[in-house]
């Protein structure tokens, strides 16, 4: 079973699309989702939002730090944004510890600003300029992430494993 995988991504749709299959698969994993600026880590999250049904608007909680969706069946998403954390010790003043019941399934955007508050990740994403468009390289951290690695793998996507 591959523990990493890489998808070249030639624009938006095929970013939202990359979201889709990651939704399918995702139930309750804590996912980190790691690029620069304008890398594309909202537009995967928001492939993910609207392929779990989702249909109103989703933006980076760049200011709220967490946007939580309430979608059809009970099913719980939380959409972080740390770019603006100052310190993360604020997020234990949020709660945040309450958000990873294994239930939830977490998007979580700059996590490296939460070090030491937040939970090991059942899976890691990271986009990357690839001219014309990203390279997307998830890795598994967990039996979870692993799972979802392996049934997105089955599926296809443009490009391969490794």
């Amino acid at each position: 079973m591959a523990s990493q995988l890489e998808w070249r991504l030639l624009d938006e749709g095929d970013t939202l699309a990359a979201g889709a299959r990651l939704a399918a698969h995702s139930a309750g994993c804590v996912i980190f989702l790691h690029g620069n600026l304008g890398m594309g880590k909202t537009t995967l999250s928001r492939g993910v939002l609207r392929a779990l049904g989702h249909e109103g608007g989703v933006k980076s909680p760049t200011y709220t730090l967490v946007e939580p969706y309430e979608l059809s069946g009970g099913r719980q998403v939380y959409h972080f944004d740390l770019y603006r954390l100052a310190d993360p010790e604020e997020l234990e003043y949020l709660g945040v510890r309450d958000y990873f019941d294994g239930a939830a399934l977490s998007l979580i955007e700059w996590p490296e600003k939460g070090e030491g508050f937040l939970p090991k990740p059942d899976l890691e994403i990271f986009l990357e300029p690839d001219l014309p468009g990203r390279l997307l390289k998830a890795r598994a951290n967990s039996e979870r992430g692993l799972s979802v690695l392996a049934a997105m793998s089955a599926e296809g996507l443009h490009g391969g494993s490794s």
